[in-house]
């Protein structure tokens, strides 16, 4: 059997970001160490009514987080934790848990996220999400300069191939044209810069982070490169500390936490 692991891609929320919402959903992660209080989001519905259902059930009570590392995520809920021996490896995945995704690029990996974690796409192409347990985001914070670096190691190779076919067949004209036509050349530019962002931007793979992403990779951090990978369906809204204290335990080699930290209950908040 294979572990589930949030899926690391690519290169090395606002804080209190409010989704518009009706009859909120909130639930407690109440744990042995403390609690968490989570909003769940109405407009991805399928995952928010599974965890509603296994949480009520009480299919998450007594779990570990089993899966904890600094500065990225804190995973549990795994029904193999709940009776696992100290030391022992646990946090694997149920097959039979699996439901498809509901990705909603407004949700992103900022700290205290809330989301499902999957197998990777060679044996999970439908990107499905595995119920059976949960993962919050820690992440870093980043600066300014960081997401600029980020945003150009990733465009900079498409826009190349743009320039190859919009301004390479043109460039001694243009060259010509700035010595001579300076007005002319600023229209042409300006054209051929459009054609290029629009190339961009039409390119999977690329990164344009938003105003939302930036204030909250800058300010309370998160982790870019799962965005777009995993379904969000949530946001801690209290207990964000939690996530820090969890996060920094010493762990073993497979990162589970060397001393327990077990989830009591979660329950819908009245």
């Amino acid at each position: 059997m294979k572990k589930v692991y949030v899926i690391i891609l690519g290169l090395l929320f606002s804080c209190g970001a409010i989704y518009a919402q009706t009859d909120e959903k909130i639930v407690v992660i109440s744990t042995n160490v403390g609690n968490m209080k989570v909003k769940l989001f109405d407009d991805v519905p399928n995952h928010v009514n599974t965890f509603l259902k296994r949480a009520l059930a009480g299919e998450y009570d007594g779990t570990l987080f089993s899966r904890v590392i600094k500065e990225f995520m804190i995973q549990g809920g795994a029904p193999d934790s709940r009776k696992a021996a100290p030391g022992a490896r646990c946090g694997f995945g149920d097959k039979s848990a699996e439901i498809p995704p509901e990705l909603n690029e407004k949700y992103f990996h900022k700290k205290g996220a809330l989301a499902a974690p999957r197998y990777p796409d060679d044996i999970n192409p439908q990107k499905k999400s595995d119920m059976s347990q949960f993962f919050i985001v820690q992440g870093k914070v980043y600066r300014p300069g960081e997401l600029d670096t980020l945003e150009m190691a990733k465009n900079n190779p498409i826009k190349k191939k743009a320039m190859e076919i919009y301004y390479q067949p043109v460039k001694t004209q243009m060259m010509l044209l700035k010595k001579d036509n300076p007005r002319e050349y600023n229209k042409r530019a300006k054209k051929i810069n459009a054609q290029v962002d629009s190339v961009l931007r039409a390119t999977p793979g690329h990164l344009i982070f938003t105003p939302e992403q930036r204030e909250a990779y800058t300010t309370i951090g998160g982790c870019h490169h799962l965005d777009g990978i995993h379904t969000i369906y949530g946001e801690v809204i209290e207990g964000l500390d939690l996530i820090d204290n969890i996060a920094n335990q010493p762990t073993d080699k497979y990162d589970r936490p060397k001393k327990d930290i077990r989830i009591l209950k979660v329950y819908r908040e009245k």
